[in-house]
Formats: C-alpha cells, sequence, structure tokens
C-alpha cells in the first residue's frame, strides 16, 4: 500500500532542500547577461533618484519557480521602485553557479532555491549571504508512464529521472524511496529503484525513447512530460503540511545589505509589489513570464504546459522559513548533512518594514533570524 499522507510528509520535509553533494558549475560560468536589455533598462532608469549605487546585479533562473524575477524584470516593477539606479540582469542554469557569482561579487541579489542557499551560507561559516525574502512555493511533481506505473508502490524496480545528483528534487526522491522501506545507493542511484540523474532540458527526450519510466521534477520539465503522455502521480506541495514549502527565495551579499540597504529594501520592493500584480493578475502574469522566457531562451513555452505549470506554483513573499529548518534537520537526521548552523541565514527585517507598511502579515524567520 502506498505510504500514508503524514509518513510522506514527515519523508520530504527531511531532506527536500539539501544538498547530498557539491554539484558541478554551469558551462557558463557565471551565467549570461542581456546586454541590450540591460542598455533599455538603462534609459528608463534616469526617471527617478539614483541610490547608492549607479547599478544593481540580480541573478535568476529562466524559470517559472522564478516567476517574480521573470515578471518583476519584463513589466519594469524592480526598475521603477529603483530611480535612478539601473538594474542589471543574470541568469543560471544551477544554484551553484549563481552562489559562485554571488562570492565572487558579479551578482549584488539572487533568485535562488534553499539548497544552495543552505549550502552556500554552510559552506562560507554563515559569512556570505542573508535571506531576505520569499518568491515561490510548490510546483515539483512526480509524473510517470501510466502504462508501467499506475500506483505509488509500483515504482519498485523502475527508472525514475530527477534534475541532478544531490539537487533539491533529487534528495526529496531518495528520501521518499527511504521512507518506502527501499534501498537505493545515494551515489550511484541504483537499488530497488533507479534514481537516474538527467538535466531537465533532455528529461523530455529520455521519456519519449523509454530510457526512464517517470520523473520527479520542478514545472515546467513536469507539465511537459504530461504533454508527451506521462500522467501526475504526486504533487509534492501536497505532502507538507498547509501545502506549502519554500522552492525559490531572496538572497543578498552581506556586504552589499551592509553597505546599500537602501538598494536591498527598492528590490524588496520591487518583489512584493511583483508579487501582489502576479496574484491578481494571474493570467496577465502567465503571459508575461512566457513573454520574458522567449527572450530569455528564445522559445515560450506552450499552453498545455504553461497553463497547468503556473496553476501549480504559489507565488508568496512568505520565505517559509520553518520548511527550510525542517528540511536541514531532517537531512542531518537521515545521515545526508552535518549539523549545520543556520543561526544569521535570514534577515528579514527589510521586508517586514515593507509588508508592515503595506498592512500585510509579516514573514516569520523561524528562529533562524540575524540579530
Amino acid at each position: 500500500m502506498p505510504a500514508t499522507r503524514t509518513t510522506l510528509r514527515r519523508s520530504i520535509a527531511a531532506v527536500a532542500a539539501l544538498p547530498l553533494l557539491a554539484v558541478a558549475l554551469t558551462a557558463c560560468g557565471y551565467g549570461s547577461e542581456s546586454t541590450d536589455d540591460d542598455a533599455k533598462k538603462a534609459n528608463t532608469a534616469t526617471d527617478g533618484k539614483k541610490l547608492s549605487v549607479d547599478t544593481v546585479r540580480v541573478g535568476y533562473f529562466p524559470n517559472l519557480t522564478h516567476a517574480t524575477a521573470l515578471v518583476g524584470d519584463q513589466e519594469g516593477l524592480f526598475q521603477k521602485e529603483l530611480g535612478g539606479t539601473q538594474l542589471k540582469t543574470a541568469t543560471f542554469n544551477a544554484g551553484p553557479s549563481e552562489i559562485e557569482a554571488l562570492n565572487a561579487n558579479s551578482i549584488d541579489i539572487g533568485f535562488i532555491g534553499p539548497s544552495p542557499s543552505i549550502n552556500g551560507y554552510t559552506k562560507s561559516k554563515g559569512k556570505n549571504l542573508r535571506i531576505i525574502g520569499g518568491s515561490a512555493s510548490g510546483g515539483v511533481k512526480l509524473v510517470v508512464n501510466p502504462k508501467k506505473i499506475k500506483t505509488l508502490d509500483d515504482l519498485k524496480g523502475k527508472k525514475i529521472a530527477t534534475p541532478q545528483l544531490g539537487n533539491t528534487q533529487d534528495v526529496a526522491f531518495l528520501n521518499w524511496i527511504s521512507e518506502k522501506g527501499w534501498k537505493v545507493d545515494a551515489q550511484s542511484g541504483k537499488g530497488d529503484v533507479s534514481v537516474v540523474r538527467t538535466d531537465n532540458k533532455v528529461t523530455p527526450d529520455a521519456y519519449k525513447s523509454g530510457s526512464i519510466d517517470g520523473a520527479w521534477v520542478p514545472e515546467p520539465t513536469a507539465s511537459k512530460l504530461v504533454a508527451d503522455g506521462a500522467k501526475e502521480l504526486l504533487d509534492e506541495s501536497t505532502l507538507w503540511p498547509d501545502d506549502k514549502f519554500v522552492i525559490t527565495n531572496i538572497i543578498v551579499s552581506q556586504k552589499f545589505l551592509k553597505e546599500h540597504p537602501d538598494v536591498v529594501e527598492a528590490v524588496l520592493r520591487g518583489s512584493v509589489t511583483t508579487n501582489a500584480w502576479i496574484n491578481a493578475n494571474p493570467d496577465k502574469a502567465k503571459e508575461s513570464a512566457n513573454a520574458a522566457l522567449k527572450k530569455l531562451t528564445g522559445k515560450e513555452l506552450p499552453a498545455e504546459v504553461i497553463d497547468p505549470a503556473w496553476k501549480s506554483i504559489l507565488i508568496t513573499d512568505d520565505p517559509l522559513a520553518a520548511t527550510l529548518d525542517a528540511q536541514a534537520q531532517h537531512a542531518v537526521k537521515a545521515g545526508l548533512l552535518e549539523e549545520p548552523d543556520l543561526k544569521g541565514i535570514y534577515d528579514l527585517k527589510p521586508l517586514n518594514k515593507i509588508l508592515k507598511a503595506a498592512g500585510k502579515p509579516e514573514a516569520d524567520d523561524a528562529g533562524l533570524g540575524v540579530k
């Protein structure tokens, strides 16, 4: 019989966002910059008072789970808050490369997942970054070949893809397997279930060729697979209390936060404004995100992919700190991570100042805030 909802919640909370080991940086180094767009933004950045820097450099992924960044940039909502300070963006394909860019002072602020945030913070012994806000929850699904897999128990003996060894979805799936009582060697992926590490870009082709039987992946890859005939078997959000868990948050270099708090607040105001606009105008926001993706990747997502993917992602100002803390502590118990000291990883004072001024509930740092 499938595991119970309560058991699954415990299992996913154990390691949903912690890496097993370091992963390689992307081939494109610190990410790609859109210089033409930056030049256009420079022209629009003259209407308003310049803040304490001429330019703020923000990194994010060309991915729907980074919708706040996609839409906020596309609609000029960040630039509006920055006034005469220019917004310069860079895109990344993996968390480690974005953390490396932050460490190398190539970007100041980034939209990024919980796993690289925790990894970057602990590796630097709490010296390089702070999480200053939330962006998105959810958007991760288990999708399978319905001809081969009809229930969760049917996964035994099958080949299931995850994006990358040690990434958020990979570790979540490995722990889910363990809670089922099945055995898998984490590094090789061999065992009662074959875990096949496959780049999200090629996962649909791997599914079509029959080399995998399903995948535990984020959007829009999950919906791409469904469009190719796969069936959604599990939405990871249903495994969490209140159906929420952090998938994207906002980080900043501690040096930049200390030296340019006015710029950080402006970017956060842009984020809060963008999130409110997305939630009030979901269809327009979806079109905006797709337009941004086309600009960044050369192609937009078809309706059969973006429509279900968009619905599965919750846009939120709350970084859902308690879920990150639970992920870390359960990962330690599972033997996948040495005991991390996460105290000080959050600084939500600027965000809460903005939320309070807007008459919105303040976010909680789950006791992990800087003093």
